[in-house]
């Protein structure tokens, strides 16, 4: 009888075909060599000699190394699925990017020139098909670009299309920059503007020198005459500072965004000089608190999908807060009964959204065609177990399926239509 640390031979085998049954039944040789070591396998008469070898069995058909993104794994789960063709009741999409900024530097948009994404007409074709009344568009910039957006779209389809301003950072080394965005945001209201988009270039971007420097936080006192100046005009302030909380730890083998992180590194935020997660939220919420005739449209989710209970309490605490669904179902379906609890309590404070960009087939969870809407629809409206978060053969943003919610159809109207209706005034 043979003994090692490893493992115990207990019995004599006479052939070398017994052997191999019993190693193949034990472990592979692979795992074999590793644990064993060459000195027991050749007291075993394991390893060839001059006189025998040995045929590995099957070698041919032992498991070949795999590409994570290479693996396209088919669900064997059999479940009903429903597909929906069209929305159940009339949507605004509060969310989307029809038009952007034509000059980026360090993630800060500086010109406020426009790129279109989409005509108009290439739009509608989706929205009559999908029963998308109207779509927001986030994105139009300030000065006399928002006005050409504003006509381009507004004004030649009334009710289908409604634009927001950004705020002009590339004056904000000019001292009088407070009353300068203060005075823009009057005039993209007289230009049509319904809103103000904040994107997460506030906080992690925008620098004292604009693009070089300390970063600028949210709460900086140089934006308070932006926000009262919405107030004033009612215009709501959408406003998204933060990102996935997995894009604030580092891009590891315990990131379970690690494919998303590892296609687009420059999408972490962890280590340099940039705020955490908290930090941000923090300084937000320091901003709705200062400014209560104010409403805040907190993007995705509130940022922070991951933690309703986090976005519960800060809707308690600020009843000028509302929250939009844009990009993040892929969070909410995967926590189905905590995310019909939340949609049951803040009915009247949730708004259908997307983050929908035309041709933007490299992000497939908010490229703008009718499978996008299609999810959303089935995640809202029925209770479909384990299905795609996003029309792409691999999750996008993270290797998991999503449930949908089923709302009742007097919180369906409100989250599709009347909440967005009611904060646009339209």
């Amino acid at each position: 009888m043979l003994a090692c640390s490893s493992f115990y031979f207990c019995a004599r085998f006479d052939t070398l075909h017994n052997v191999s049954a019993w190693v193949n039944a034990a472990m592979n040789r692979r795992q074999l060599f590793r644990s064993a070591g060459f000195g027991v396998l050749a007291r075993a008469g394991l390893l060839p000699t001059a006189s025998s070898t040995i045929r590995l069995e099957n070698e041919d058909n032992l498991p070949k190394a795999l590409s994570l993104e290479d693996y396209e794994p088919t669900s064997m789960l059999q479940v009903p699925e429903t597909y929906v063709e069209s929305a159940r009741y009339p949507v605004i999409d509060i969310h989307t990017h029809i038009s952007l900024s034509t000059k980026w530097t360090n993630g800060a948009p500086l010109a406020p020139d426009r790129r279109y994404l989409a005509p108009p007409q290439e739009l509608l074709s989706v929205m009559n098909r999908k029963n998308i009344r109207s779509m927001v568009n986030l994105t139009g910039g300030y000065g006399q670009a928002l006005a050409a957006t504003v006509q381009k779209y507004d004004g030649s389809h009334h009710d289908r299309f409604y634009t927001f301003t950004e705020p002009s950072y590339s004056q904000l080394l000019e001292p009088n920059f407070p009353s300068l965005q203060a005075e823009a945001i009057e005039q993209a209201h007289r230009n049509g503007a319904r809103g103000l988009k904040i994107l997460k270039t506030l906080g992690l971007y925008l620098r004292e020198n604009i693009t070089s420097g300390r970063l600028i936080t949210i709460d900086d006192p140089r934006f308070d005459s932006m926000w009262d100046t919405c107030g004033q005009l009612k215009m709501p302030v959408a406003i998204h500072i933060s990102d996935p909380i997995a894009f604030f730890t580092p891009t590891d083998r315990f990131n379970e965004r690690y494919e998303e992180l590892n296609h687009h590194p420059d999408w972490s935020f962890y280590g340099h000089d940039f705020p955490s997660n908290a930090q941000l939220l923090e300084a937000r919420n320091r901003v709705i608190a200062r400014h209560p005739k104010t409403s805040f449209v907190v993007l995705h989710a509130g940022n922070c999908a991951e933690n309703l209970q986090n976005v519960s309490e800060n809707l308690g605490r600020f009843p000028n807060m509302h929250v939009d669904i844009a990009a993040r179902i892929g969070e909410l379906g995967r926590q189905p009964r905590t995310t019909r609890k939340f949609f049951d309590k803040y009915q009247d404070r949730i708004l259908f959204a997307t983050d929908a960009t035309p041709h933007g087939d490299e992000y497939p969870q908010q490229v703008f065609n009718d499978k996008l809407y299609e999810i959303y629809f089935r995640f809202l409206e029925t209770e479909d177990e384990y299905f795609d978060y996003a029309p792409a053969k691999i999750p996008p943003q993270g290797r998991w399926r999503i449930y949908g919610i089923n709302l009742p159809d007097a919180v369906l109207s409100k989250v599709y239509y009347e909440n967005a209706a009611r904060l646009l005034r339209i």
